[in-house]
């Protein structure tokens, strides 16, 4: 995988050498996975790690996000950030395997132990061997998946305390063979926010009084069936718009000749252009409340505009380019990559700092079934951990060129 790369033979040999242990630690990682702002040891791993190093770390950046900080051996004022996120997910894990997650109903089911364990190999390198100029901050972050893990480091002063001028990002892409890089400038992943309705009633029996309660049931139907024309009939054709029920709860299947008297349903939108974000929130909120009001029900609605789209800036994603097609060739590098409605909140640190976030083939199934993202089944696969963190060393390469 790194046979045709640019690097110096000895940094190969050395990435190469040290990637056994590197997955250890993923796999120490994924067996003991922690939900956003809670990643206490996984944080106190990470800070071990790098203290262990000789690397100047620091904790408790916006709860439980860790920085650690090497200086080059050359002259020079530039400072970048790499950033890496740590936290799990409520995922009930069904792999099977050795090092399957020991904390019930919690698991690694988005790679995140493995975006800190290739960072934490970037940082073992780069200890070992400070020929750039400049700063590097090694930046862990806590809470990626919707707990507030990047504003939580922003409004702790990150870029105050640790100055960069560009910072990057990456993720892992099951179904994308290893070995691929994909990237694109501008718009690349979604905005988006989790919702809430609650429909509520005086509830009734079903079978001899159904005319004395609002049906929340017809309510629901009738909203769920009405979110599918906010995409279909007020979004532009040529814009992107995602709308996803992804619970629907009321009732007792114990009791199915009773009414609810309440109802609650929640799900997640999505969107890349701001005037569609403001038709999604308005549309969802009259759609509720016309529910509602059709049968005498009455409602609540929380939409929770969690994240922002991300938007790579161009001069950092010829930087990405560069630096990955010097480890596999320009032809394994994708720099036109659709964009993605999933989300992730790397987009807020973009806001603030010039920067890029490029996603690193996970590698395909050999039956071609790939686990993807948020399922049970999804495992980070290890062999990608050198050219992760190979990226990363020719990303400071790139950046921090020693004069």
């Amino acid at each position: 995988m790194l046979d045709n790369t640019s690097l110096e033979p000895a940094a190969v040999d050395q990435i190469t050498a040290d990637a056994p242990a590197i997955a250890a630690i993923r796999r120490d990682i994924h067996a003991h996975p922690e939900l956003g702002m809670e990643e206490s040891r996984t944080a106190a791993l990470v800070a071990e790690k790098l203290r262990s190093w000789g690397i100047e770390t620091t904790v408790g950046v916006g709860n439980t996000g860790v920085v650690g900080t090497i200086k080059g051996s050359g002259p020079g004022q530039r400072a970048i950030g790499l950033r890496a996120d740590m936290d799990a997910l409520p995922i009930h894990e069904t792999t099977g395997l050795p090092h399957a997650s020991k904390n019930p109903g919690v698991m690694h089911a988005c790679g995140h132990d493995g975006h800190t364990a290739m960072l934490l190999g970037a940082a073992q390198h780069l200890a070992k061997n400070r020929n750039f100029s400049g700063t590097v901050h090694l930046i862990f972050q806590p809470a990626e998946e919707g707990r507030g893990g990047a504003l939580a480091m922003l409004a702790d002063k990150l870029f105050d305390r640790f100055p960069c001028d560009s910072v990057y990002g990456m993720h892992n892409m099951p179904g994308t063979p290893v070995g691929k890089f994909a990237i694109r400038k501008g718009p690349f992943l979604a905005g988006g926010c989790m919702w809430q309705v609650k429909f509520t009633g005086k509830g009734a029996h079903g079978g001899s009084q159904p005319h004395t309660a609002p049906d929340l049931s017809i309510v629901q139907a009738n909203f769920v069936l009405g979110l599918q024309t906010i995409v279909g009939r007020n979004v532009p054709p040529l814009d992107t718009a995602v709308i996803s029920v992804g619970s629907v709860n009321g009732g007792s299947i114990e009791a199915g000749n009773v009414m609810p008297s309440e109802m609650v349903l929640g799900g997640t939108a999505r969107y890349f252009a701001r005037p569609v974000k403001t038709i999604i929130d308005t549309r969802m909120k009259d759609l509720a409340r016309h529910s509602a009001e059709m049968q005498g029900a009455g409602h609540q609605i929380n939409i929770d505009w969690g994240f922002v789209p991300l938007h790579n800036h161009a001069e950092q994603v010829d930087v990405a380019i560069a630096a990955a097609s010097a480890l596999v060739g320009a032809e394994a590098v994708n720099p036109n990559a659709p964009m993605v409605t999933g989300g992730e909140d790397f987009a807020y640190m973009l806001e603030q700092r010039p920067g890029a976030f490029i996603c690193i083939g996970n590698g395909v199934a050999a039956d071609g079934n790939t686990p993807n993202l948020h399922t049970p089944k999804y495992d980070f696969n290890d062999d990608i951990i050198p050219l992760g963190v190979a990226y990363w060393v020719s990303l400071v390469q790139q950046e921090l060129q020693l004069k």
